[in-house]
């Protein structure tokens, strides 16, 4: 079996499990495309030998990553109804997302 190392992490205020090479979604960032980004807020590492978990977080450890794209995520409808009470109402929403890529975790 071979050796994994990964990370939780908190980005934006979502926990994600990411590893080195991972391309993960996640909430839009303010950085620019192919610039390089620092995650500090690391709740959980593995290295596949050795597990460390924070107490909330692990000291030291980061998670670094590089901005792939900014896009927008499909289309989400939402329907609201009232049963006779003659009301229905019709909305959408595309959520803003970022892609990025884990370059490395240490």
């Amino acid at each position: 079996m071979e050796d994994l190392m990964f990370a939780v992490v908190d980005i934006a205020g979502q926990q994600f499990k990411v590893s080195e090479g991972n391309k993960v979604y996640v909430p839009r960032l303010k950085a620019d495309v192919d610039s390089s980004v620092t995650f500090d807020s690391v709740h959980f590492l593995s290295d596949g030998k050795e597990t460390k978990i924070g107490s909330p977080l692990v000291n030291g450890a980061k998670v670094e990553a590089k901005v792939l794209e900014h896009l927008k995520d499909e289309k989400v409808w939402v329907f609201k109804k009232k049963r006779r009470k003659s009301y229905q109402k019709m909305n959408g929403h595309r959520q803003l997302l970022t892609r990025i890529e884990v370059t490395k975790i240490g």
